[in-house]
C-alpha cells in the first residue's frame, strides 16, 4: 500500500470515521519546520479531491470542447474562491475545536439548523450522483458492460468503505493521494500526447470579461464555477482538520492555522492543475480540430485515441474518471457522517451511511440512464452540479458569518478584509448560481 513517509502516533483501532477518532497527531515543539508541515499534511487532500470529481469533468470538457482555452481563467478564479473559503472554515475548526454543523446546530434556531442539515444532505446525494455516473461510465468504458450495469456496479463501492473500518485517518489519507495521483498521471499522460498549444494556454490564464459577453460561455463558466465549490466541503474542513490539533492554548492555535494553510493552499492548487489539465485536453484534442460538438463525457472518450493517436490516450482517460469517483466516494462518506453528527447527533457506522447515501443517489441515477438512454452521462452529470449550486449559498453564509464573529473566534475572527472579500464571493456565486439555475429551468 501506498505509505506518507514519516511515522505517525496511532491508536490500536484507529477509525476511519470522525465519531470514532480515537486520538489526534500531535506535533511535538522540537520538530523542525518541514516535519510539522508533513504532520499538517492530509485534511487539505480529503477536501481537494471534491474539486476534482466527475461533475468538475463534465464541465471542463464541454467548457474546452466548444471554447478552447478561452475559460481557462474561470478554473484558476473559482479555485482561488474556494481556497478562500476552504481557509475560513479550517480556521473555525481550529480556533473553536468545533466543526461548522456543530456551530450551527448551536447558533442558529432549531428550524433554521434543520433547514441548512436539509441543504447539506441535498448536496452530499448531488454530489454522490456525479460519483455513481462518472464510475459508472468508466466500468462500461473499461469492463464494456451496459450503463445501468455500471451504475449497479457502483453499489458494491459500500463493500470498499466497509473494508476500510479500523482504518485510520492517515491510511484513508494515503488512499486518496493515491487515487489522485493516478488521476493526475494519467491526465499529464494524455497531455503528452494531444500536444496543447501552451501558448495559448497561456493566454487562457488572463481574465477577459469579452470571453463571457455572450450567453453559452457565460453559462458555462458559471457550470465550472457551481462544480468547483462543494458546499458539503466546507462542513468537511471544518472537522477534519481538528485530527491535528491537540492544545488550545492561543500560540498553539496560531501555528496550527498557519500549518493548515500551507496543507490547504497546496492541496487546492494541485486539484487546480487537474481541472485545468481536463480542460485543456478537451481543448486540445476537440477544439483544435474542429470537433467543437464534443459535448459529453462519453463522446470524449469514443474521440480521443484517434486524436491522440493512441488507444491508450482513451484507457488513461476511463482510468482516471474511475479514480476520480472513487476518491470522491470516500470523502463524501467522511463529510456526510460530519453533518449527520453536527447537526442531528446521530452518530451510525460509516458503511451504514454509505449505503443510505449511494442507495439515495442509485435511484436517480438510474431513472436517468433508463429514461435517457445510454449517452445521458453528461446530461446528468451538469444537471447535478446545478443541483450542488443551488446549495453553495446555505453552507457560505454561515461559514462567512460565524467566523466574522469576536465572540466565536476571539482574536482570530476575520480581518474586515477577509470579512469583504468572503461577502463578495458570496454575492457573486450566489448571483451567479441563481442565474445558472434560472437558466436551466428556463432552457
Amino acid at each position: 500500500m501506498f505509505t506518507l513517509p514519516f511515522k505517525l502516533p496511532t491508536t490500536a483501532t484507529a477509525p476511519f470515521c470522525p465519531s470514532e477518532v480515537a486520538g489526534t497527531i500531535e506535533v511535538p515543539q522540537g520538530d523542525p519546520f518541514w516535519k510539522k508541515v508533513l504532520r499538517f499534511a492530509g485534511p487539505g487532500l480529503l477536501v481537494s479531491v471534491g474539486y476534482m470529481d466527475p461533475g468538475n469533468w463534465a464541465t471542463a470538457i464541454q467548457g474546452g470542447s466548444q471554447f478552447g482555452y478561452q475559460l481557462l481563467f474561470v478554473v484558476v478564479l473559482s479555485s482561488l474562491a474556494a481556497i478562500v473559503l476552504q481557509c475560513l472554515s479550517m480556521r473555525l475548526g481550529i480556533v473553536t475545536g468545533k466543526d461548522l454543523a456543530v456551530h450551527c446546530r448551536e447558533q442558529y434556531r432549531p428550524a433554521v439548523a434543520k433547514s441548512l442539515w436539509g441543504f447539506a444532505e441535498i448536496s452530499i446525494i448531488a454530489c454522490d450522483l456525479a460519483e455513481v455516473l462518472g464510475c459508472a461510465l468508466a466500468f462500461k468504458l473499461l469492463m464494456g458492460v451496459s450503463l445501468p450495469a455500471g451504475v449497479a456496479l457502483t453499489a458494491l463501492d459500500t463493500l470498499l468503505v466497509l473494508g476500510l473500518k479500523g482504518k485510520g485517518f492517515r491510511q484513508i489519507e494515503a488512499i486518496v493521494l493515491a487515487l489522485i495521483l493516478t488521476v493526475a498521471t494519467c491526465l499529464f499522460a494524455e497531455l503528452i500526447f494531444v500536444k496543447p498549444d501552451w501558448s495559448a494556454v497561456m493566454a487562457g490564464l488572463v481574465p477577459s470579461l469579452a470571453t463571457l459577453s455572450e450567453r453559452e460561455p457565460l453559462y458555462l463558466a458559471i457550470g465550472i464555477l457551481g462544480a468547483t465549490v462543494m458546499p458539503h466541503n466546507l462542513y468537511l474542513h471544518s472537522s477534519v482538520v481538528q485530527t491535528r490539533v491537540v492544545s488550545r492554548h492561543d500560540a498553539a492555535k496560531r501555528e496550527a492555522i498557519g500549518l493548515s494553510r500551507i496543507d490547504t493552499i497546496v492541496s487546492l492548487l494541485l486539484a487546480l492543475l487537474i481541472n485545468g489539465s481536463i480542460l485543456v485536453l478537451a481543448a486540445a484534442a476537440f477544439h483544435e480540430p474542429g470537433n467543437t460538438r464534443v459535448l459529453d463525457i462519453d463522446d470524449a472518450y469514443l474521440l480521443l485515441a484517434p486524436v491522440a493517436g493512441t488507444a491508450l490516450a482513451a484507457t488513461l482517460f476511463a482510468l482516471a474518471l474511475l479514480a476520480s469517483g472513487q476518491s470522491s466516494t470516500f470523502t463524501g462518506t467522511i463529510a456526510g457522517q460530519v453533518i449527520m453528527e453536527g447537526f442531528l447527533k446521530m452518530k451510525i457506522p460509516c458503511w451504514q451511511r454509505r449505503a443510505i447515501t449511494r442507495g439515495l443517489a442509485l435511484v436517480p441515477a438510474m431513472i436517468g440512464v433508463l429514461t435517457l438512454g445510454e449517452h445521458s452521462v453528461g446530461k446528468l452529470l451538469v444537471l447535478s452540479q446545478v443541483v450542488l449550486s443551488m446549495q453553495l449559498p446555505f453552507a457560505m453564509y454561515p461559514l462567512i458569518s460565524l467566523t466574522s464573529r469576536r465572540g466565536i473566534m476571539g482574536e482570530f475572527v476575520n480581518a474586515w478584509w477577509t470579512t469583504g472579500l468572503a461577502w463578495v464571493l458570496f454575492v457573486v456565486i450566489s448571483s451567479a448560481n441563481a442565474w445558472l439555475v434560472w437558466q436551466a429551468l428556463a432552457g
